[in-house]
């Protein structure tokens, strides 16, 4: 039986593999984290990131996809200050990933439950206003996401394969569920971020370990 790695390896294009030094991390630490193991759930919305179904029906997300979308998501990022976004994570996996992420960025996290209104109702105590809003999962973000949409605050979104995409602007394709796998991503977006802004100078100027983003 294959590998994930073996599996996913085996359909990278030889291009790919020649500009293995482009991507964000190598590869190997993507495949390690699980970050394009999907679900057996696929959406239409989804499908364009989807590289193949394994025989056990778990989608396998694109890497390169993943990649390009995360230099893009950190990108957008990056064109607000700290103040100005906020980051929603209702899914318990990914609340050590969020609030390291907030620690390094400055960027305010909710990992938890995000009350209803906190962007829309100054008379809320947690009230704070935003100008981008980042979720983990947009169904158990939802409340967030709604209240973003109806504000015109766009939405960056982490999407596995079975999410849907309505009301996003921006889809950043991966396993939104493993611990690993978020971990991953939010350190990927707090170095690009820090990068971007002009905080750091380079990858070896950002000295966050990975296991601090990462439940065990």
């Amino acid at each position: 039986m294959q590998s994930d790695s073996a599996f996913f390896l085996s359909g990278l294009s030889e291009e790919t593999m020649v500009n293995e030094e482009k991507l964000l991390v190598p590869t190997d630490m993507y495949l390690k984290s699980g970050i394009h193991i999907g679900t057996k759930f696929r959406t239409k919305y989804m499908e364009p990131f989807i590289y193949k179904t394994r025989p056990d029906g778990l989608s396998v997300l694109n890497l390169q996809k993943i990649d390009e979308r995360l230099k893009i998501a950190a990108n957008f990022l990056a064109q607000y200050n700290p103040e100005d976004v906020v980051v929603a994570c209702r899914r318990e996996n990914g609340w050590k990933a969020a609030r390291k992420f907030g620690a390094v960025t400055g960027i305010r996290t909710f990992a938890g439950r995000y009350q209803p209104g906190v962007m829309t109702n100054p008379a809320l105590e947690q009230y704070t206003e935003a100008k981008l809003v980042m979720v983990v999962d947009a169904w158990p973000d939802r409340n967030i996401v709604m209240d973003a949409v109806g504000m015109g605050i766009p939405v960056i979104a982490l999407c596995d394969t079975n999410n849907q995409a309505n009301d996003i602007d921006v889809v950043v394709p991966c396993n939104n569920k493993g611990k690993k796998s978020l971990g991953l991503a939010f350190w990927i977006l707090a170095r690009e971020y820090l990068k971007a802004r002009g905080a750091i100078k380079g990858d070896e100027e950002f000295v966050e370990k990975l296991e601090d983003f990462t439940e065990e």
